[in-house]
């Protein structure tokens, strides 16, 4: 194991974090019209964050000069990217803790602040894209400063450009970077956008960042300021789901805004790589491609499904709303954005439960989005329709093809092995928030006691695969402020896990991956 490579590329990693940092300080003055003074809590805040990346930076870079050069192999890359979000956690948090960000008001009117779980919480959710959120009150600058909350916006943002990707875009890296991508954006570095990986990164960082900044002008052109605009569109396009208002888009009650954040959602989780022959021309692959076929027939199946068993019960109005609440609410949920223009919680079980299993699902390989992926599910159903072939016809020889090409076995041999994992861990995780979290927890809230299996399955199932809001308790119109700190960190946990696909975080935790054998 080569830790001083590690350690310079770490190092690198997190100067560029605090660099982009600066980014949120514009907003702590007056000249950019979110405060009438300086805001000082949030600019020491931030700054104080910045200096805390270039001393640990500049350590690492440091300590880890003589490795210049030097060729990375796939453990280190592994670890490279698995600490990097870590770091990234922890360092991102520290925004909240220096500026004195709260969560919330108590009974008694006092301020309550984001302690070590909530930053920590509120940090991975940003970079992971989860949209979960600890802050009860976002609107009201005396809780949250209006430069932390763009930060809080902003951690969207760099998650869903992917920390690493950003990092080889800028600096390349040759051999180094092709590492790194694979491990981080496999889909960038394998599919020959470009002949070299560092062109490769730049592709993906030019059209995340052109489909932020085309979104941003439409939303301003509907009446959004500038500094709602980029915060939304930043936790569209990355799917994240951190949103400036209370009551999330709801809040613009505009069918026009609505939809034009459908479009972008479902576009931030389409495999980037095909938006890329879109753009120079090909779009005929796109219509080629199965899983985009599919995930566009399960966001229309879906969609079609809840509106009608919603007219049925009674839930919708008129049709006209059953199809604005339905397609936002089931495109928001599927692409793991999670933002919200009704309360689905009042929803019929039957339309919940839609919405639960569609958190399972997720967007395309090569997207922001996180959870299953639609892909696996299309090799799934390929590699079962095989089993049952084998069945009544076992001396069959037939070789599982995706878009024509044939799937090596290996790679069909992970499908079920990730979703174990995923199962595994979402079962692990429940039965942690079951054991952690007190009935007093839903009676404080407000809340029946009986809704904590269903309310800590939803917890799990929103935070690993990405979504942010769950149902009951953490519902699209509450957060999770009332669980216990051992719950968040736990949540916070799952957030990264399902954030990297697993793997690069456990094999960290594995003694024999250390040794450099």
């Amino acid at each position: 194991m080569n830790y001083r490579l590690i350690a310079r590329l770490l190092g690198g990693v997190v100067l560029l974090l605090g660099a982009s940092m600066a980014a949120s300080l514009m907003w702590a003055f007056p000249a950019f019209g979110q405060v009438e003074t300086i805001e000082w809590n949030g600019l020491w805040g931030l700054l104080g964050a910045m200096a805390a990346c270039v001393v640990m930076g500049g350590v690492l870079s440091w300590w880890g000069r003589s490795a210049a050069g030097e060729r990375l192999f796939r453990k280190e890359a592994l670890v490279v990217v698995g600490l990097s979000w870590l770091l990234a956690t922890v360092l991102g948090a520290v925004p909240y803790w220096l500026s004195g960000a709260c969560r919330q008001r108590d009974a008694q009117g006092q301020s309550v602040r984001m302690d070590l779980f909530d930053g920590l919480f509120e940090s991975a959710s940003g970079f992971s894209g989860t949209g979960a959120s600890v802050l009860c009150n976002v609107e009201d600058p005396e809780l949250v400063p209006r430069s932390i909350l763009f930060w809080r916006s902003q951690t969207h943002f760099l998650g869903g450009l992917g920390i690493v990707v950003l990092f080889v875009a800028i600096l390349g890296m040759g051999s180094v970077g092709k590492a790194l991508m694979t491990v981080e954006a496999p889909s960038a570095a394998q599919q020959s956008i470009h002949e070299r990986t560092q062109q490769a990164a730049w592709a993906f960082a030019f059209i995340f960042i052109g489909l932020n900044a085309l979104l941003t002008l439409l939303l301003m052109v509907q009446g959004v300021p500038i500094y709602h605009a980029l915060c939304h569109a930043f936790g569209t396009v990355a799917t994240g789901g951190f949103s400036t208002f209370n009551d999330s888009v709801g809040h613009f009650q505009n069918a026009g805004i609505e939809m034009t954040i459908v479009l972008f959602m479902f576009l931030g989780c389409t495999n980037f790589t095909l938006l890329y022959f879109l753009v120079i021309g090909e779009g005929k692959k796109i219509l080629h491609n199965t899983e985009f076929r599919v995930y566009v027939s399960i966001l229309l199946a879906a969609t079609l499904v809840v509106v009608g068993y919603g007219r049925i019960a009674g839930t919708f109005s008129n049709f006209l709303e059953a199809i604005q609440y339905s397609l936002f609410q089931v495109v928001s949920i599927t692409t793991n954005t999670g933002f919200g223009t009704a309360n689905f919680d009042q929803w019929t079980g039957f339309a919940k439960g839609v919405l639960l299993f569609l958190m399972y699902v997720g967007g395309c390989v090569g997207s922001t989005s996180c959870s299953v992926k639609v892909v696996r599910y299309v090799l799934l159903a390929k590699s079962l329709w095989l089993q049952l072939e084998h069945v009544f016809r076992p001396n069959v020889v037939r070789q599982i093809r995706l878009n024509g090409e044939p799937v090596e076995p290996e790679e069909l041999h992970k499908v079920p092995l990730y979703f174990c994992l995923i199962g595994v861990l979402s079962l692990a995780g429940w039965l942690a928030l079951l054991a952690l979290e007190p009935d007093a927890t839903w009676t404080q809230a407000g809340h029946n006691p009986r809704e904590k299996l269903a309310d800590c399955a939803s917890a799990v199932a929103a935070t690993i695969n990405g979504v942010g809001p769950g149902i009951g308790l953490v519902g699209v119109m509450t957060n999770y402020a009332a669980l216990q700190p051992g719950s968040k960190l736990v949540l916070t946990l799952l957030m990264l896990l399902g954030r990297l696909e697993v793997f690069p975080l456990i094999l960290l935790l594995m003694p024999r991956f250390w040794k450099t054998s």
